[in-house]
């Protein structure tokens, strides 16, 4: 891995071993998460102006309305589609810069990942080429309909809060798959989980969280 990938300073490997400790502290249990929270590099996801604070435990900013999640949040909504479940393909809605889909392509076979604002997928494409990730397929689009044509999903997280869970992604999980995702407006958002049980769909409430909302329709080159 070149010296850019490496990361010094403040982007160096202590200084991500000092937030995986933090994300252990913090109740992340899954150590095959933790060690790709470790070994994706998040430095190369984030503005060049921001790369020293790549590794504290916090959202920044991508432009265009959008944030890179919290490595906290990240870790805790991988954790929660892997829990006891074998996970060979996963749909994320909102691809933003591809820091969340670097993290799960290691973990899982495949990757589908959908973003509507075309610029931001075209980064997250060069983001995933640099460090070498070449099992993810993209799609510029709306998050609203899912990828039906790729489904049913074992796994389906979604980076961006609706109001309501939206029933085209709950139709795209496969039998025994898990949707993650916030929900509410802001400030009274929740993270929740529904697992598909035949055709019910079982919630659980995994906490109070903050993303930005999640929009219909797509936004081009020039939007």
């Amino acid at each position: 891995m070149d010296t850019r990938l490496d990361g010094i300073g403040m982007t160096s490997a202590r200084t991500r071993e000092r937030l995986i400790l933090r994300l252990a502290e913090q109740g992340i249990q899954d150590a095959a998460v933790l060690e790709r929270i470790r070994s994706v590099p998040r430095h190369i996801f984030v503005d060049e102006a921001l790369a020293s604070r790549a590794y504290e435990d916090t959202a920044l900013p991508l432009g265009h309305g959008q944030t890179i999640s919290q490595p906290y949040i990240v870790a805790r909504m991988t954790e929660a589609l892997r829990a006891g479940a074998a996970v060979r393909s996963v749909l994320e809605i909102g691809t933003g810069c591809g820091y969340q889909t670097a993290v799960l392509a290691g973990l899982v076979p495949q990757v589908f990942t959908i973003e509507r604002i075309e610029p931001l997928l075209q980064r997250a494409k060069s983001n995933l080429r640099e460090i070498g990730i070449a099992n993810v397929r993209f799609r510029h689009g709306d998050g609203f309909e899912g990828w039906r044509a790729m489904g049913p999903y074992d796994s389906i997280l979604v980076a961006a809060a609706p109001a309501e869970v939206p029933e085209e992604l709950l139709a795209q999980l496969a039998p025994g798959g898990r949707l993650v995702m916030p929900i509410g407006p802001d400030g009274r958002q929740r993270l929740l989980r529904y697992t598909r049980r035949g055709t019910v769909y079982e919630p659980e409430d995994l906490g109070a969280v903050s993303f930005v909302p999640m929009l219909a329709g797509v936004v081009g080159s020039l939007g």
